[in-house]
């Protein structure tokens, strides 16, 4: 191949005559062969399977036909023509359904094979496009699957979890360990005969599931077909971005047995009145030299700098190039095939800050034609990378991205301390300062005054968390940032923690197992620790069973409360009213906001004092407890005295409505 790979360096290649003089990297080469069709990739019928593939660059193309995953040689090999704006098309007659396929180009004098970037299926680790009849992988009545009713991203619960970490526990009491189908599973058991699984999860109220990567992925830590041995990744290296994970398949020699299991499982989710997200990455690739783009394109889907060096944001060797009207089409169509193929509900965007505004404004435009409930967050992180700032789909930008929810890192951090400073002390671990931060982050991340100003516009441009798949979890960033304090207080910060995040305006994010305090033992970054570090311990869960009770009920407190989900920056304005409270306090009432509960209004109370504080409360009415009594020393008239680290929420009644 015509590439250099020493230094990611990439310089021009073959033979300009291909492409009427026009180097990839010239901005008149889009405008040539941008391809706006939607029949890239392989078409099948019983009659035959139709292919067409963009590759302006290629002097001659060909489909590779083979018998097998693996085998040596093809079973044949037929020539494409040269189609319209840079494409090539074969009609391969004759049912093919089984049979795998590459394409092979030939760029300059070098001739390259890879797999369809369009690909639904795959073999074996993902080197061969297998052909599959797409209807052949639906489940019974798949076709009667229907998202759960939803309506604004703010009445969203979150709860991410990675496939493999829910069922691998040995006392899961799930049979399909580490498998989609492990997903799908009810009735299942742990220790002490507590639920665990979906039942799990559907009993805790939570709306979304966030699924961590499960397209299918490269890397050296999971090979698939060695699956009888320990192997753990979190999948964020993408190799064919439109093809579930093979290795969470119970056979993934078989192309459309992942297909028709993931289907299973986010039917049974549904089924369940679970929305499913999807964590996509298309900001990098897993190696850019080996990538499929870069066979059959060189130069043209990655991002370089001014002396053709790789641009690389994203710490992982590359970065895709977005902006490109063929990179933000394929991207725009993998969204789009997920969401239509696998009735995905959501997707979060890997290091969004890399993505481009257009590209993010453009699958907003299309998903909302689609379905306007389908939630759009990503990490709008500002990162370093040639592409012009103002393009960049980062939180600053957050006023061109109407509709996508940006992570709330400074809420993060605000909360439990820095999480690249270990022993740093946050909002409920004692830390001084932070009052201020937790107001901004309780108003939804809007500009709420002059003092209070943050980046989003409105309440479901900001996801609010304190643990995540990333990082220490919350209990192991407590623990390291409290080395004095006996574990009851460290109890009590985690339950403030997880009560502010589920109290304050915007959308709440919760981590699989932050109901009962998941720790992975200190470890940081367990992208490919071993299984028994990152799987869901179902003994620590049955062991913690009254913090999962809290856990549930604050999110049936969010949820029949309106009033902690307002829609709009304005009514954040009009609703929302700091009181007066002392240091390491933050208190807040939602006053004139009857609904659920017939709550007219609500008094809130962050209390991260150690000793007992008296609070005067705004004369609204009767004032009774609604949540934390056990902190609550004295209620009198407008009169409350509190102790303990905890939340408390006080309400006056009001008439219901709706």
């Amino acid at each position: 191949m015509a590439v250099q790979r020493e230094h990611d360096v990439v310089v021009d290649y073959g033979d300009l005559a291909v492409t009427g003089g026009i180097s990839v990297f010239d901005e008149r080469f889009d405008e040539m062969f941008y391809y706006d069709g939607d029949d890239l990739g392989a078409a099948y019928t019983p009659e035959g399977c139709k292919f067409r593939l963009w590759a302006p660059t290629a002097s001659e193309a060909h489909v590779v036909f083979y018998l097998t995953w693996d085998d040596a040689e093809p079973m044949m090999t037929l020539p494409m023509k040269r189609d319209v704006q840079g494409t090539w098309v074969l009609n391969a007659e004759g049912d093919h359904q089984g049979h795998y396929y590459t394409y092979r180009v030939k760029i300059g004098e070098d001739w390259n094979e890879a797999a369809d970037p369009y690909a639904r299926a795959v073999g074996v680790n993902g080197d061969r496009t297998a052909i599959v009849d797409l209807h052949s992988t639906n489940p019974e009545q798949w076709e009667d699957d229907r998202r759960p009713a939803f309506d604004a991203a703010v009445d969203a619960v979150i709860y991410e979890l990675h496939v493999k970490d829910l069922s691998s526990h040995p006392h899961s009491g799930i049979k399909h360990a580490g498998k989609f189908l492990g997903l799908a599973e009810s009735g299942t058991r742990g220790p002490n005969g507590i639920m665990t699984g979906l039942d799990h999860i559907a009993a805790l109220g939570v709306t979304h599931v966030q699924l961590l990567p499960v397209f299918d992925y490269a890397t050296e830590s999971v090979d698939e077909t060695k699956l009888d041995e320990p192997q753990y990744n979190w999948g964020y290296d993408p190799k064919n971005y439109n093809v579930p994970e093979g290795s969470y398949a119970t056979d993934p020699y078989v192309p459309g047995l992942r297909m028709a299991e993931l289907k299973q499982a986010i039917q049974a989710l549904h089924q369940r009145g679970l929305r499913v997200i999807m964590d996509v990455v298309y900001n990098h690739v897993f190696d850019w030299y080996l990538i499929n783009f870069t066979k059959l394109v060189p130069g043209y889907y990655l991002r370089y700098k001014e002396d053709r060096t790789l641009s690389d944001g994203s710490f992982c060797g590359n970065e895709c190039a977005s902006e490109r009207p063929m990179m933000r089409k394929f991207i725009v169509d993998s969204v789009l095939y997920w969401a239509r193929e696998y009735h995905m509900d959501g997707f979060r965007f890997d290091l969004m800050g890399l993505m481009d505004v257009e590209t993010m404004n453009e699958l907003r435009r299309r998903l909302d034609g689609m379905d306007p409930s389908i939630i759009m967050i990503g990490e709008g992180w500002v990162m370093d990378t040639v592409l012009p700032e103002e393009q960049r789909a980062h939180q600053n930008n957050a006023d061109m991205l109407p509709g996508i929810g940006h992570f709330n890192d400074d809420y993060r951090d605000a909360i439990k301390g820095s999480i690249f400073y270990f022993d740093q002390k946050g909002f409920i671990s004692g830390g001084a300062g932070y009052e201020d931060r937790i107001r901004k982050g309780v108003a939804g991340a809007i500009d709420y005054n002059e003092q209070l100003r943050h980046f989003a516009k409105e309440p479901g441009q900001t996801v609010n968390y304190v643990e995540c798949h990333d990082n220490h979890t919350l209990w192991d960033k407590i623990v390291l940032a409290t080395a004095q304090d006996a574990e009851e207080r460290r109890i009590s910060m985690h339950r403030l923690a997880s009560a502010i995040v589920l109290t304050s305006q915007g959308i709440p994010f919760l981590h699989a197992g932050q109901e009962f305090m998941r720790t992975k033992g200190g470890e940081e970054n367990s992208y490919k620790s071993p299984v028994e570090v990152n799987w869901l311990d179902w003994e620590r869960c049955a062991a913690h069973q009254n913090h999962v009770a809290y856990m549930r009920e604050l999110i049936a407190l969010r949820r029949s409360h309106p009033a902690f989900r307002l829609r709009t920056a304005q009514q954040i304005r009009e609703h929302l009213y700091f009181e007066p409270a002392p240091e390491h306090c933050v208190a807040f009432t939602l006053r004139d906001h009857a609904g659920g509960d017939a709550a007219k209004h609500i008094y809130v109370l962050y209390n991260a004092r150690t000793e007992p504080v008296q609070l005067d409360l705004p004369e609204l009415g009767g004032w009774a407890i609604r949540f934390g009594g056990e902190h609550v020393a004295e209620l009198e008239g407008s009169r409350l005295k509190a102790h303990g680290i905890g939340m408390i929420v006080i309400m006056v009644a009001g008439e219901m409505v709706g």
